[in-house]
């Protein structure tokens, strides 16, 4: 008897620990770095004050809203910051307090307040990326960064997407290429995307994939790697 109570102990400590890792596989690892890095702030700012931060109070919470603001910090990141809060009180199981009327109209407050316009920063053109080019050198490490340059601006890929890149994952066609994107920010579930990528007349951006992957002898794996000194390509 004894041991099957240990055995069924045992199973629901398994279960529980696997609901965990897929819970928290809900959000990408940047989010939820994100999230920790914010929930320690408001951490280290609760015991700085004598304040419990986990359950933390509605009143807790406004305050420390408000003591960011008043700091100089921005509206979009005081918002991070009190997701931050959200996702640790519901990962620790309680119900988080930033769901509560008082602590929205606080936070519509800021935002009024401050203001929550963004700071833009201008589109690369074709004309920028040619001046860029011009300035790259010859060398192993000057192909691979004018590839990566330029398929990113054909395909209007994400670093990380670039970096998550296999030869697999590359289809030669009449065309130019045809790359399967694995995973993306906008597609947590991984299901995938095609992009197709011209050869282009002028940046050319599938000769210099080609180029770089034949001066590299890079047959397999990742496309983008580190080049140590002495121009050794790293498997990586």
């Amino acid at each position: 008897m004894l041991q099957e109570i240990a055995i069924a102990r045992t199973v629901s400590l398994t279960l529980e620990e696997a609901a965990g890792d897929f819970a928290r596989a809900s959000k990408s690892v940047a989010t939820r770095r994100a999230y920790q890095s914010d929930a320690a702030d408001f951490t280290s700012w609760c015991g700085t004050h004598g304040l419990e931060p986990l359950p933390a109070n509605v009143s807790t919470v406004a305050a420390y809203l408000a003591g960011l603001a008043k700091a100089g910090l921005k509206a979009s990141t005081i918002t991070r910051r009190c997701a931050g809060i959200r996702y640790l009180h519901r990962m620790a199981g309680y119900d988080p307090p930033t769901s509560s009327e008082a602590i929205k109209a606080v936070l519509a407050g800021i935002r009024r307040t401050i203001g929550t316009s963004v700071t833009t920063k201008a589109p690369a053109t074709a004309e920028a990326i040619r001046a860029i080019l011009q300035e790259m050198p010859s060398d192993l490490r000057g192909l691979r960064d004018r590839a990566l340059l330029l398929l990113g601006f054909a395909g209007a890929l994400r670093r990380s997407e670039l970096v998550a890149l296999n030869v697999s994952n590359l289809e030669e066609t009449a065309e130019g290429f045809h790359i399967h994107i694995r995973r993306s920010k906008t597609d947590q579930e991984g299901a995938g995307d095609f992009v197709s990528i011209p050869h282009g007349s002028r940046l050319r951006p599938v000769a210099a994939v080609k180029e770089w992957l034949q001066a590299a002898g890079v047959t397999e794996g990742p496309i983008f790697r580190s080049i140590k000194k002495g121009g050794l390509v790293t498997p990586e």
